[in-house]
């Protein structure tokens, strides 16, 4: 079994930065993909990067591209997410999840029913 431990949530203001960290632990295999969605109470959890390990690649969802970069640490199975210039719109709790591979189509992480998830760190934009 897998399991993961998201930490680095917080409260900031506009423009401000934080980085979370996602760290896997258990059967994840050599190659294996970690990314991140968010919540927001009343709406769908939304996919905002992922990042595959093994020598994939790194995928962004459109309204984070430029402003957010996912970086992994292989030897520690962790995954960071670095968001700069944040905005409210970014409002939220943040999971991390893990799945064998990052299907991205369509600007869009297709996870399988069988991925493991966090129990999600919030983060909280506002003056």
């Amino acid at each position: 079994a897998v399991s993961l431990v998201e930490s680095g949530g917080g409260s900031v203001q506009p423009g401000g930065s934080l980085r979370l960290s996602c760290v896997a632990s258990g059967s994840t295999g050599r190659d294996f993909c970690l990314g991140w969605f968010r919540q927001t109470p009343g709406r769908v959890r939304e996919w905002v990067a992922a990042s595959q390990f093994g020598g994939g690649d790194t995928h962004y969802a459109d309204p984070v591209k430029d402003r957010f970069i996912i970086s992994q640490e292989n030897t520690r199975k962790t995954v960071y997410l670095h968001m700069d210039s944040l905005k409210p719109e970014d409002t939220g709790m943040y999971y991390c999840a893990a799945d064998r591979e990052c299907t991205v189509i369509g600007g869009h992480w297709l996870i399988a029913g069988s991925a493991t998830w966090g129990q999600g760190t919030q983060v909280t934009v506002s003056s």
